[in-house]
């Protein structure tokens, strides 16, 4: 480069003697430099001029001596730091503002360190543990009681029911039958085999049965109306030697009075009440 040529590539004074910064092979005077191509702080809003540090994060800049933590303005210049809402935080301001507290130890769970979450809560990944055996649970299958969380294995040997049908354990829900657990999946009915825990059902010599299988094969039918007599839900029922009537049915054959708690009178298969059956050749 010749003496004429070394000159500020802006305002073409000479260089000669004095301070320069090269931009793209081309020269300038440390005025129009930084006039030009200067970088202004986050912070302050004054352009970082070329004898400065220049402190750059995502396409943001600093002053070296503006580069501090928005909470508690310590320098963050070769230190861990965080970004929170676009402010920079150091590690410890960051951990107390944002971080969340280990559900067993209390403690904070640092930025970067691995947590568990289970239930809406937090844990270190050494603390997250099964409450029986104290080894870490990690993301293992794990049940969830009162008195905390426990690994499957844990499980099934200090709480676990098994079932009566299938006898696997039962984790969660199932139901009990004759003080008996059952999964809810595994209680059908003996006779169509369909599941129960939503129905209403009976049993027969401890088998349970839905009600149409229960009263298709041993309910005995009403001698009036012919339909089955469950004597579920406290329904009452009438018996007279080897028949039976619901009580609702249970009526004289002729006025159709209802005879129950009354005294009747029959003959063959029909029953009447005492006005009715007088005069026919009847037995009480």
């Amino acid at each position: 480069m010749t003496t004429a040529q070394f000159d500020c590539q802006y305002c073409t004074a000479s260089l000669l003697g004095k301070k320069y910064v090269l931009k793209n092979d081309n020269p300038y005077c440390a005025s129009c430099y930084d006039r030009i191509f200067s970088n202004y702080c986050e912070e302050c809003k004054e352009p970082i001029e070329s004898g400065s540090k220049d402190l750059c994060y995502k396409g943001r800049h600093w002053h070296e001596a503006c580069f501090n933590c928005a909470k508690c303005n310590h320098s963050l210049v070769e230190k861990p730091f965080a970004a929170k809402d676009e402010r920079l935080l150091c590690s410890e301001c960051y951990s107390n503002e944002c971080s969340c507290k280990c559900f067993h130890c209390k403690k904070t769970i640092m930025p970067g360190s691995r947590k568990m979450e289970f239930k809406g809560n937090y844990w270190h990944e050494t603390c997250f543990v099964c409450e029986h055996c104290r080894q870490p649970i990690g993301t293992k299958p794990l049940i969830s009681k009162e008195s905390g969380n426990y690994c499957v294995p844990c499980f099934e040997k200090e709480f676990a029911h098994y079932c009566s049908f299938c006898k696997k354990v039962i984790t969660s829900g199932g139901i009990t039958f004759h003080d008996q657990p059952w999964h809810k999946e595994c209680f059908l009915c003996s006779g169509c085999r369909k599941e129960l825990c939503e129905e209403e059902f009976t049993s027969r010599d401890d088998y349970p049965f839905c009600l149409d299988c229960y009263n298709h094969l041993y309910a005995k039918k009403c001698a009036a109306c012919t339909k089955s007599i469950t004597g579920l839900r406290g329904a009452k029922f009438i018996c007279f030697q080897d028949r039976q009537w619901h009580s609702e049915c249970f009526n004289c054959g002729k006025c159709s009075v209802s005879l129950v708690g009354e005294g009747f009178l029959t003959q063959n298969k029909e029953i009447f009440c005492r006005k009715c059956g007088s005069g026919l050749d009847t037995d009480i």
